[in-house]
């Protein structure tokens, strides 16, 4: 992996990222058995005709691996889907480097930036192919901008690192394997975009596949949405392509080819109990001793009804690599006593989040009442310091943090200390004095009323999966009402929650954890600084008026809002490091400001589970959905011993 040093990691501007020269075995790479097996079937062709030209060279971690063996998973409660980004499906153009220190090629051999931060060119691998083994070209990329990117008829939204001053760069294909990426403005973070967990649909958009689906290439595509269940065409071609969230992308999945290390035989909403990914035979990377990867034959993932059933399945060994839903403060003691009956050990996450849990009020609920309340800063002010978070610390996250807003990380030069700490003193005193101001009305049960003269009820609507987050709000919940404010706790499937939360914008409150704590992670998911994107949830229309001012969900933010996006734009154009620092830091006292969302401690370091027997996983690792925490350690790797 080459690192790029610190300005071209942040600019991508003048670096020139290609790969070195083909190794010496390149005419003679290794396949696992089974593929072996297809070849001489006539099943398959010979390894040299499914390969590209310049396949990736991965070097492992520890040694060069074995090839066999299932990579035992999970997927809790239904709705996570977007966890395969972090387990199977992160393949952009470029990559993150293992320690985040950069990007590094992945799907693109070649990707240089101008002067300017104006003009990309990209380069893909020549003889790269589809897990089906047709070829991946820039017709691909083309048809990703002409029926995703641009066709206002399909309306996706999102894909912002595309577009500066609101319009989308042009694309100009060069060849079969070269194409431009030319931006109106300079958009110096346009690299460090891409590698962003799954935010590059250009390596995930098969045109020999979507355009049945699509009336531009297929006459006959609104019969074809008809037989699968669909009014048109247009949301027959937006329910195959995917896009329009994570979970629809992965749905029903397995006849969709890709370019991951291993495709869907079993796609998730194909079967109750199990999703599996067998390995792709066209799968483009090798190691250096000329195996082509991945080692691993499947990822085999069982859907669990819940976090307790995982514990209980991870402790019985049944899992072989995982953080997410299990990797709570209160199970740490049991999986470290487990650890011989189920044959694993743990591995460090370094954090990288903004807060264990952050509390988002729909500042853009579709009842206007609550929607006035709810953009009150002093409302959410009084909230926050109605807080006991030392009890919550103590008693939930295991004594581990100290009280703290969603918020950068001390040690890092964005800190900005009102941001952190602001309105984090509990006192129940000052919370219902702040409260009286602003709604001061009461039952005779001692509830607020709302200026409708309806109870002032707040209900967080909740991940049931989240174990954390519902072991705080037993305790949160008693503290709310202790002001007058009738809280209450809805859990759902995750799939609901997406539809509900995500998006919609009739619920009146959510929590969630991810966002960012420092540097480059902070400006490329900036969710709780300023509303840029879907993660967002505190202001699902405004994000949208940033995205689409033409989309008919867009709502008109307040101009402190705006001035944020002017400086976000801002930063996004500048390939100077010191300029983007000294721009998020006016992003981040504006966002101190607006004080949109709340928390309670900036998260300690983590740590998941590996089995004994799972080699060339990386011991140390960022905590993060941009890095999708573990895939840019390089899972095509990973083998069992």
């Amino acid at each position: 992996m080459m690192k790029m040093r610190r300005r071209a990691f942040l600019a991508g501007t003048s670096a020139v990222l290609i790969l070195p020269a083909l190794p010496t075995f390149a005419a003679d790479y290794q396949e696992a058995d089974a593929l072996k097996q297809k070849v001489a079937s006539g099943a398959l062709p010979p390894l040299k005709d499914r390969l590209p030209e310049n396949p990736l060279v991965i070097k492992p971690v520890e040694a060069v691996g074995k090839y066999g063996g299932d990579w035992n998973m999970a997927l809790v409660g239904g709705g996570s889907l977007s966890m395969l980004f972090r387990y199977q499906a992160y393949e952009p153009l470029l990559r993150y480097t293992p320690d985040w220190s950069g990007v590094s090629p992945n799907v693109a051999e070649l990707f240089q930036g101008d002067a300017d931060s104006k003009v990309y060119t990209i380069r893909l691998r020549k003889g790269m192919k589809w897990s089906d083994g047709q070829p991946y070209t820039t017709a691909d990329i083309k048809f990703w901008y002409d029926t995703v990117l641009t066709d206002n008829r399909v309306a996706f939204v999102g894909q912002a690192h595309w577009k500066s001053g609101g319009k989308p760069a042009k694309l100009e294909i060069v060849d079969e394997q070269t194409f431009k990426v030319i931006f109106d403005k300079p958009n110096g973070l346009f690299p460090l975009q891409v590698a962003w967990a799954n935010n590059d649909q250009t390596t995930r958009c098969p045109k020999h596949y979507l355009e049945q689906f699509h009336i531009d290439y297929n006459p006959k595509a609104n019969e074809l949405a008809k037989q699968r269940g669909f009014e048109s065409w247009i949301a027959s071609f937006q329910s195959a392509a995917g896009f329009q969230d994570d979970n629809s992308f992965f749905l029903n999945s397995s006849k969709k080819p890709c370019l991951n290390a291993w495709m869907f035989t079993i796609a998730p909403g194909e079967n109750t109990e199990r999703a599996v990914a067998e390995r792709n035979p066209y799968y483009w990377k090798v190691d250096t001793a000329g195996n082509q990867l991945p080692y691993l034959d499947r990822i085999v993932y069982q859907m669990v009804a819940d976090p307790q059933v995982l514990l209980l399945k991870t402790m019985q060994g049944e899992i072989d690599l995982m953080d997410q839903y299990i990797a709570t403060p209160n199970n740490k003691s049991v999986l470290y006593d487990a650890r011989q009956q189920g044959g694993y050990d743990f591995y460090t996450l370094t954090s990288t989040e903004a807060n264990v849990m952050n509390f988002i009020l729909n500042l853009n609920h579709n009842d206007e009442t609550k929607r006035a309340l709810f953009q009150n800063r002093d409302f959410r002010a009084a909230l926050s310091t109605a807080i006991d978070r030392q009890t919550l610390i103590d008693a939930v996250l295991v004594g581990q943090g100290a009280p703290a807003q969603p918020s950068i990380k001390k040690e890092d030069p964005l800190y900005n200390e009102q941001l952190a700490t602001q309105f984090t003193a509990y006192d129940v005193d000052k919370a219902n004095a702040m409260l009286d101001k602003i709604v001061p009305k009461k039952d005779d049960q001692n509830f607020r009323l709302d200026d409708k003269g309806r109870r002032l009820t707040i209900v967080f609507e909740l991940d049931q999966a989240r174990a954390v987050f519902l072991d705080l709000f037993q305790l949160i919940i008693p503290m709310f009402q202790a002001v007058g404010i009738d809280a209450q706790m809805r859990t759902m499937d995750r799939s609901l929650w997406e539809t509900r939360v995500r998006q919609g914008r009739d619920f009146d409150a959510t929590a969630h954890q991810f966002g960012a704590n420092g540097g480059i992670a902070a400006m490329l998911d900036p969710r709780y600084y300023v509303p840029t994107d879907s993660n967002a949830m505190y202001a699902p229309g405004w994000q949208l008026w940033y995205l689409d001012r033409g989309n008919a969900n867009a709502v008109e933010p307040p101009e402190a809002t705006k001035k944020q996006y002017e400086l976000y734009d801002k930063l996004k154009s500048t390939s100077d490091a010191a300029g983007q620092n000294s721009i998020m830091k006016d992003i981040l006292q504006s966002a101190a400001d607006a004080f949109y969302v709340f928390g309670i401690s900036l998260p300690p370091d983590g740590y998941g589970i590996v089995k004994n027997n799972m080699k060339n996983v990386t011991k140390t690792m960022p905590n993060s959905f941009g890095w999708p925490t573990p895939a840019p350690t390089m899972p095509e790797q990973y083998f069992k011993a």
